[in-house]
């Protein structure tokens, strides 16, 4: 009988053929399926706030937008902001921001499932773009809201955003981590 660690984390064997367990596989297999309940859970956050009808989701970002001008008034006075020219801004950059994170969470998933580079670039702007535009559709329904191309547009770039800078991120990482090793 021995006990052998390899690496962070290895293989640990018990003795017996059988009972061989690869803790590596283990813990890799948990990270990818983390990684995909991320971007389920991320759409179903966006879902939630597509979802609200006009006057709940004007309030919310009107919300915001208060505590930013309120911001700006503290930290700058001297700025001039108006509130209604700053909600619409507010709103598109929700928008962009709200894609952004579901753009890194989907390329962080395909990684973990070992769909990396360029095939996994594409895969998952194919993802951001997909739901951006069911979720534009789907606000069609939601009283009050109505479906933009120009939405579909902003969140795309969101997601793309967040998908480059994650792949570029990545890269660097890599790199510093090989430089490291030797």
């Amino acid at each position: 009988m021995h006990n052998k660690l390899c690496g962070n984390l290895g293989f640990f064997y018990i003795g017996l053929d059988y009972s061989k367990i690869e803790m590596r596989g283990t813990y890799l297999h948990m990270q990818k399926l983390l990684s995909w309940i991320a971007v389920f859970f991320w759409m179903s956050v966006i879902f939630y706030l597509s979802h609200q009808p006009a006057a709940e989701s004007s309030e919310l970002s009107g919300r915001v937008t208060e505590v930013i001008v309120d911001t700006i008034k503290t930290v700058a006075p001297q700025v001039r902001v108006e509130k209604q020219d700053l909600h619409k801004i507010v709103r598109k950059n929700a928008h962009f921001l709200y894609y952004f994170v579901f753009g890194i969470l989907a390329a962080n998933a395909f990684r973990m499932s070992g769909v990396g580079g360029f095939r996994g670039i594409l895969l998952a702007l194919l993802i951001c773009v997909l739901y951006a535009i069911s979720d534009e559709i789907h606000q069609i329904f939601v009283p009050g809201r109505s479906g933009e191309f120009r939405d579909v547009i902003i969140d795309s770039s969101g997601g793309g955003t967040g998908i480059l800078i994650y792949f570029v991120v990545s890269r660097i990482c890599e790199k510093m981590k090989k430089r490291s090793q030797v």
